[in-house]
């Protein structure tokens, strides 16, 4: 059966599935939005349910204050996908996205709803935190880095317009991930984590992505995929394979 939960802001579901078996709930990267997962959706439906996380301070939501803190929006997100692991839930999280579905999964697990598996993308372990403060440097310093890592469209870098409108979301989002620290003792995960990395990614080296294996009890499965931070633009259809590998 298939929910009646309203999506209400934070969620986006492109291709309603309530018939499917599996639900899939993406989060997006620093300045991304669920737009970004718009493909995916369209790929998995109707045989997986996509929701595609919406956060505060861009697209429809661009009026909205700016979340800077991994752990308030975790708080926030366990809290609007409670309602919706009424069947099998995997995440999939790239870069900070990574880091905030591991967090949301911590709280859901502490309730007891475990999760069918969990995807972290282009982001390290959080035992393994970098001292990375690109969120203090000026608007010049912050495009730099995002045309270093070619995560947003060079078109929409050379707007004016446009960056004035994303820039404080993208700010945002780079101080909470540089400032994700998690707490310590923490119980981990029993559900499965399948780490995803680039080969040639700047933000994460392979022992940092293998260092997510000690984060679960459950199983642990790293892929390595040729790229660097977003190596998933170009290998999209490898990561899909996983993703409906993992679900089947």
């Amino acid at each position: 059966m298939g929910t009646a939960v309203e999506t209400g802001a934070w969620i986006r579901r492109f291709h309603p599935a309530p018939q499917a078996a599996h639900r899939l709930v993406c989060f997006p990267h620093a300045g991304g939005s669920a737009s970004f997962y718009f493909p995916v959706s369209r790929a998995l439906a109707p045989d997986v349910d996509v929701l595609a996380i919406q956060y505060p301070g861009r697209q429809d939501r661009r009026h909205e204050p700016c979340i800077d803190s991994i752990g308030e929006l975790a708080d926030l997100l366990a809290a609007e996908l409670r309602p919706w692991c009424d069947k099998p839930v995997t995440f999939f999280g790239h870069s900070m996205g990574a880091s905030l579905g591991y967090e949301v999964a911590l709280r859901l697990e502490a309730e007891q709803l475990a999760l069918h598996g969990l995807f972290v993308s282009g982001r390290r372990a959080p035992s393994t935190p970098r001292d990375e403060r690109v969120h203090l440097k000026d608007d010049d310093g912050l495009i730099a880095d995002i045309m270093r890592l070619s995560g947003t469209d060079t078109q929409v870098l050379g707007d004016p317009e446009i960056m004035r409108m994303i820039l404080p979301a993208i700010r945002a989002d780079y101080r909470a991930a540089e400032t994700y620290r998690e707490e310590p003792g923490r119980t981990p995960l029993t559900c499965p984590v399948f780490a995803l990395t680039g080969d040639d990614d700047p933000q994460v080296t392979l022992d940092e992505a293998r260092a997510w294996a000690s984060h679960t009890t459950g199983a642990f499965h790293l892929e390595v995929l040729p790229g660097g931070h977003f190596y998933l633009n170009s290998q999209a259809s490898q990561v899909m394979s996983l993703i409906t590998s993992h679900l089947d």
